[in-house]
């Protein structure tokens, strides 16, 4: 068994948004997971989508893997920087805005 990893980071999605997806795609066979998140209409399923292809991308051209055989081992959602806005408001206030980016990695399991 040979694991591959792919990791993206700093991604200007919160992560809470992207667990949403990813909690469906655990333990899926990596081809059948990438098909269907084709058709997730949240903006949280690009980056994934993008994750996802780019490690099957490295089990098929680094390690000679099977693309059929691929397996959704482990897949995380971190939190990544939170970059810190303000907001003017009255009286000479100002409200806090967090931007919140997500770290992912996938790791594919495979058959030599």
């Amino acid at each position: 068994m040979s694991e591959v990893t792919a990791v993206s980071k700093n991604l200007r999605v919160s992560p809470k948004k992207v667990r949403l997806i990813a909690y469906n795609l655990r333990g899926k066979n990596a081809e059948s997971a990438l098909e269907s998140l084709r058709f997730v209409p949240r903006k949280a399923a690009t980056p994934l989508y993008k994750v996802l292809k780019s490690a099957i991308a490295n089990a098929k051209n680094n390690f000679k893997l099977e693309i059929a055989h691929l397996k959704i081992k482990e897949l995380l959602v971190d939190e990544g920087k939170t970059m810190k806005r303000y907001r003017p408001v009255s009286r000479g206030a100002a409200h806090q805005i967090l931007k919140r980016t997500t770290h992912i990695k996938v790791v594919l399991e495979g058959e030599n």
